[in-house]
């Protein structure tokens, strides 16, 4: 998925880029008004703008309302004012979020997964008679609930999360340490996806022998 960051700040830029590059997005950076606005001449397809609303000619209000908005890209406003008038502001405008400075990564990143979710109106994702619902963590196969464990329902998660995209294990196994703390290996990630594949009972995982998995996108 394509992010599109707008902002100046040199030490927000470096964590911010290296934790979306971490979790498979693509970053585009502006570090201005100007930049974005050329940017968006591009026409390039962007799946969410993280927006400073403080930037060095201008502001992301006004930026977003005259450039970004129209182009129907769901949008965080990303900055260090923390007034209701602000937050009030940037949500009328249509904006889906707002976070202020400090943040947490960890939060920003599960944001823009739920509204780039809402905005493609993909909240519930079918895949070949298998449904993953992201609002309720819950998956179903023709209508019947499918019994997982949270950290199978978390990878399953990362599959339907990056459709048509293989997942490596390598980033699989950090994941499911992130998740746990507890040191794994890939024969673990094997067992996993050998109970989820058994529980599931659909052929919807494809193995990429020595790389990782996938689930395409099978939808019309």
């Amino acid at each position: 998925m394509n992010v599109l960051l707008i902002e100046d700040n040199e030490s927000i830029i470096t964590g911010l880029k290296y934790s979306l590059e971490k979790e498979n997005y693509k970053v585009f950076l502006c570090i201005n008004a100007l930049d974005t606005i050329k940017f968006l001449e591009e026409n390039k397809r962007v799946d969410i703008a993280i927006i400073d609303v403080s930037l060095p000619d201008g502001n992301g209000f006004d930026l977003y309302q005259n450039y970004i908005k129209e182009k129907n890209i769901p949008s965080i406003f990303l900055t260090a004012r923390d007034s209701e008038d602000d937050i009030v502001k940037g949500l009328e405008l249509g904006a889906e979020d707002y976070m202020t400075k400090p943040f947490s990564t960890k939060e920003l990143l599960a944001r823009m997964k739920r509204n780039i979710m809402r905005h493609k109106d993909e909240t519930i994702i079918m895949v070949d008679g298998i449904s993953f619902d992201f609002d309720k963590m819950e998956v179903r196969k023709d209508g019947r609930v499918i019994s997982l464990t949270r950290l199978e329902l978390m990878i399953l998660q990362l599959l339907f999360t990056n459709l048509g995209k293989v997942v490596r294990r390598d980033y699989i196994i950090e994941k499911i340490w992130e998740w746990t703390r507890n040191d794994v290996n890939d024969n673990t990630v094997t067992v996993y996806m050998k109970r989820i594949r058994e529980k599931i009972g659909a052929n919807i995982i494809i193995t990429i022998k020595g790389i990782g998995y996938r689930i395409d996108d099978t939808r019309k």
